[in-house]
């Protein structure tokens, strides 16, 4: 990002929307997620979702993600760790469908599993 805090403010505050201004438009309060990062190569995309430790994955995203990466070749890396430091504690993958299972790893794994996904997603389909 080309956003620097010390510059331009707080991101949070003047750039991210306040999405739970939208929290009366669905029912039982639930509302619009937000993804950490998404990158598209080639028609395919990468999700990134970061949970602080303690943090898990709750119902809705769990569903989202499955649905999300039954479209082939869309794959979902929830991040487990310090996003401040970027430490990263493990991962877990989802792909095809599917929710695999949690992988103890830290971030120069995590790294080289995107990096293969980006290899995959820049090659043509069959």
């Amino acid at each position: 990002m080309r956003w620097d805090c010390n510059r331009d403010g707080c991101f949070n505050l003047k750039r991210r929307p306040k999405l739970e201004v939208f929290a009366d438009c669905f029912p039982r309060r639930i509302n619009f997620g937000d993804a950490d990062g998404l990158v598209e190569i080639g028609g395919s995309f990468c999700l990134l979702e970061w949970k602080s430790d303690g943090g898990d994955i709750r119902e809705g995203q769990q569903r989202s993600f499955l649905a999300f990466t039954k479209q082939k070749r869309n794959v979902v890396f929830v991040v487990y760790g310090n996003a401040e430091k970027m430490k990263v504690n493990g991962y877990r993958v989802f792909w095809d469908g599917v929710q695999h299972a949690y992988r103890q790893a830290g971030l120069e794994e995590l790294k080289n599993r995107i990096r293969k996904w980006a290899d995959m997603a820049a090659e043509p389909t069959r």
